[in-house]
């Protein structure tokens, strides 16, 4: 019998989803904020889940699968090689109480934690990390979809391979990942994710302004992590979710950021495409696609790249996201579970390096080993 605990840490809420014997246990939602203020709320969390084989832990932008028991500086470990975040941006964005910022104030806490109490904890890959992924596609690249929208992929492989009786050789499909804070998009051929569009990479989200302007990098100059977060549908509207701005189509600024939004996502099906040519099915996952109005209107306009549906969760599972499911799904996999073989085949366990070892831009090269000396052995 394997038991195994995935945490998603989700800008909303974190999701801590646990399965025996590949089926799911144990659900827990809390709140990103109260969190970040009490991360003992985690680890009473994990104690009720208990015992566990093992917990793959909240893993950012991604590593190859590493070990909480072989990290000796778990804190900078978090902060500079998972969350890609320098510490004087880290610092002022807490003084503001930032909603993004606190997402990685949650996740440093927790980690600190269970590394204090020695709790089984790995890290996982985000998109960019796969060897199924091509080197050409990662260059320059640094998020093609965090470890939370790999996770929802994984749940994408299993819920289509089961669902139409096919290998996972033959499971083939575009996903959207609409999360509170970003959409991201993962193309999925063979079982395999081949390429990804990250939240900050594609079109705008509810926070996130998604892809920068070069233009617009250069005239500012000077930003800060918690800058991510921002220039989204929030920024546009000044509305506090996705269905208060589908309430209020009939203002200007709520219709302008409802269309960005969607053609946004749409920009990213289609040019996904170009990967992953004959998708059996677009898949849609994440927070905000159980918004009714969001997700007629994004089957109206994908239907015209293959058919859509929602991801099937995991029996039994009810309350927590479709990424805690797949992080939970890695964590079996990864223990020897009934997912072995899933989490196998899409060679998660041959992972290799972090988010920032794709970059050949003389100024990245330099910010990187600026934002800590252990990428300088890195650099391609």
């Amino acid at each position: 019998m394997v038991r195994a605990l995935g945490i998603d840490p989700g800008t909303r809420s974190f999701d801590v989803c646990g399965l025996e014997d590949g089926k799911v246990y144990f659900e827990a939602v809390i709140d990103t904020v109260e969190l970040a203020e009490k991360p003992e709320l985690m680890l009473q969390a994990i104690e009720r889940a208990q015992p566990v084989d093992l917990i793959v832990g909240p893993s950012g932008y991604g590593v190859e699968v590493t070990y909480l028991k072989d990290v000796e500086n778990p804190g900078e470990f978090m902060r500079a090689i998972l969350l890609l975040l320098k510490r004087e941006d880290y610092e002022a964005a807490l003084r503001r109480r930032e909603l993004g910022i606190m997402v990685y104030s949650a996740m440093i806490r927790l980690e600190l934690e269970m590394k204090r109490l020695g709790l089984p904890v790995c890290y996982i890959p985000g998109v960019i990390g796969l060897p199924t992924v091509p080197k050409y596609r990662k260059v320059n690249k640094m998020d093609m979809g965090t470890v939370d929208k790999m996770c929802a992929a994984v749940l994408g492989v299993h819920d289509q391979a089961r669902r139409l009786g096919i290998p996972y050789s033959q499971v083939s499909f575009i996903q959207v990942e609409s999360g509170f804070g970003y959409n991201a998009v993962i193309g999925v051929e063979a079982g395999r994710i081949m390429d990804g569009i990250g939240g900050t990479t594609g079109g705008p989200g509810f926070l996130s302004m998604g892809g920068m302007d070069a233009e617009l990098a250069a005239l500012v100059g000077t930003w800060e992590k918690a800058d991510i977060f921002t220039g989204g549908g929030v920024s546009i509207t000044g509305k506090g979710s996705l269905e208060e701005i589908a309430e209020h189509l009939d203002e200007e600024a709520c219709a302008d950021a409802w269309q960005a939004i969607i053609e946004g996502v749409e920009k990213s099906v289609a040019s996904m495409k170009v990967s992953v040519r004959r998708p059996r099915e677009v898949l849609l996952s994440g927070r905000w696609t159980r918004v009714p109005r969001l997700s007629r209107e994004l089957e109206r306009r994908l239907s015209a790249y293959a058919p859509v549906r929602s991801v099937g969760w995991l029996e039994d599972a009810k309350r927590v996201k479709e990424a805690a499911q797949g992080y939970a799904m890695v964590a079996d996999g990864l223990a020897g579970g009934g997912f072995a073989e899933l989490i196998n085949w899409m060679q998660i366990p041959q992972a290799r390096g972090t988010a920032m070892d794709y970059i050949y831009h003389p100024k990245g090269r330099d910010a990187r080993t600026r934002l800590a000396p252990w990428f300088h052995e890195r650099l391609p």
